[in-house]
């Protein structure tokens, strides 16, 4: 069998990819979850509401391409935190509004703020070139 031939998974890209993804995510979760008690939608709920302002729970799920059960649930779990609130549309009854509470104002910039610093610490084992590049390319990918 020629080397053209042979499948490796650890080479397959989706499977390098998601390996990426979750060692860098979970080492991120440790600090939203040890000082919020955060699950990861739940952090990715509070980013969209304090980096986009208010919005619905279906355009967080169209905007962080999550499912809307995990998105519904991450939205009760911040709401009995008091991180968010809702508020019915008037158009639409059906329909609520998310927004952060002020506690969720702060745990979102003190978060923000962590990102920033933990993105920094990620990408320094790369040179800046690199560093566009790769950015270059997951954004490609992800049709960003």
């Amino acid at each position: 069998m020629s080397k053209k031939d042979a499948f490796d998974l650890k080479d397959f890209l989706p499977y390098l990819l998601n390996q990426a993804a979750e060692v860098t995510s979970r080492e991120f979760q440790t600090y939203y979850r040890r000082r919020y008690g955060m699950l990861r939608t739940e952090w990715r709920v509070v980013f969209h509401l304090g980096r986009y302002g208010d919005m619905t729970a279906t355009e967080i799920c169209d905007r962080s391409m999550t499912h809307k059960t995990k998105v519904s649930r991450a939205v009760k779990a911040l709401e009995k935190k008091r991180f968010i609130k809702r508020t019915v549309v008037e158009e639409d009854k059906r329909n609520e509004t998310l927004s952060l509470t002020p506690s969720g104002r702060a745990a979102f910039r003190d978060l923000f703020s962590a990102a920033r610093t933990y993105d920094e610490t990620v990408t320094r084992q790369f040179s800046a070139d690199e560093n566009d590049v790769l950015r270059a390319c997951l954004a490609k990918i992800a049709g960003t």
